[in-house]
């Protein structure tokens, strides 16, 4: 499924209107910088290439931005292992995957797996849990490190 990126930068601009904050230009440079950027961007990623469009944004600016735009859906973040820097990547409704994490290089992969969904949802149901988010992360050696 495709995702207009245009349709997310308006889900942005209204949810910051809803919150009583501007959408400045500053703003924009990073959300446009998020929505290009590909998976699994960090912060210092997202600084780079805003700085690039708009050269007065600083790293806390990006750190609040990102924030802002987690909490309004548009975006998730991971911390992938101990003392890891935060990763963010587009969060888009309806949709949902897990990672595999090479502890050695850092590569990610993403994976789907419907016996796994079926499998957590039938343990929630057996100790009484609704379940509202889950989070899978598998951490080993990738192929190429091994």
């Amino acid at each position: 499924m495709e995702h207009d990126r245009a349709e997310q930068m308006d889900r942005f601009r209204r949810y910051l209107a809803d919150q009583g904050l501007k959408f400045t230009s500053q703003r924009e440079a990073i959300a446009e910088a998020f929505f290009e950027g590909g998976k699994h961007v960090s912060l210092s990623d997202l600084l780079t290439v805003s700085r690039a469009r708009h050269s007065s944004i600083g790293f806390a600016t990006v750190y609040r931005t990102m924030k802002l735009m987690a909490e309004s859906g548009l975006a998730s973040e991971h911390k992938f292992g101990e003392n890891q820097e935060a990763r963010y990547e587009a969060a888009f409704e309806g949709e949902h995957h897990d990672h595999l994490i090479c502890v050695r290089c850092g590569r990610i992969v993403e994976f789907e797996d419907d016996a796994i969904e079926v499998r957590q949802q039938i343990i929630a149901d057996t100790h009484g849990f609704r379940v509202t988010s889950h989070r899978h992360e598998i951490y080993g050696v990738c192929s190429d490190c091994q």
